[in-house]
């Protein structure tokens, strides 16, 4: 478990490369202390290449890797001290052939609920950390039918933007989840017992030096 090396990671320079604000609450939970520096690597990976799972992994990495480059930099400069820890994160839902990201507008979050109501999609996180370890969470989540009514009134409340799949399970959408198999915290969007668990064997093993 991640709580008994907590200490060794006080003072230490750890950065969350990600805007997210549920990502952030998620990490304070842990009860870790970071910053957050975001990264301006665009999220175009061609999906055709990838599975949904190694779309979210290779796009956490290249958040990650964006950010670490920033801070080095930085860190040359003399202008700050080098992170002990970059952590990149990515979410997207998978429904059939389709993954699904962030929706453009209001007609794209219509489209994507449509999708998805009535059916069971997967909700894949990637995590990062530059030079030691990448890894992703998948998550099954099954939706209630949703009425036209139901998808225009939560589109109105302006929760299904900036979320992946239109819909954050957090807060109104709650209520259309029939039921979900895995990491609730992962379609929240970030998987927290995967992450301790890792980080706490990098700690352990010495490749996460502190």
């Amino acid at each position: 478990m991640l709580l008994e090396h907590l200490p060794a990671l006080e003072g230490k320079r750890i950065v969350l490369a990600s805007a997210s604000p549920r990502r952030r609450e998620l990490l304070q939970q842990m009860g870790m202390k970071f910053e957050v520096v975001v990264s301006s690597f665009e999220e175009t990976l061609p999906k055709e290449r990838y599975s949904a799972a190694d779309y979210a992994r290779h796009t956490a990495s290249h958040k990650a890797l964006d950010v670490a480059r920033q801070l080095a930099a930085a860190a040359a400069a003399g202008a700050a001290p080098p992170p002990a820890l970059v952590i990149g994160a990515d979410t997207v839902v998978e429904y059939g052939e389709h993954i699904l990201e962030k929706p453009a507008d209001a007609a794209d979050a219509a489209r994507v609920l449509r999708m998805l109501s009535g059916k069971r999609h997967h909700v894949h996180t990637g995590v990062a950390l530059p030079r030691l370890h990448t890894f992703s969470v998948t998550t099954s989540v099954e939706f209630e039918e949703l009425s036209a009514e139901a998808i225009q009134a939560y589109i109105a409340s302006g929760e299904p933007f900036g979320k992946a799949g239109s819909y954050g399970i957090q807060g109104l959408a709650g209520s259309f989840v029939r039921g979900i198999e895995g990491c609730y915290f992962n379609v929240v969007g970030f998987p927290l017992h995967r992450f301790g668990t890792e980080l706490a064997t990098l700690i352990a093993s010495g490749a996460l030096r502190l």
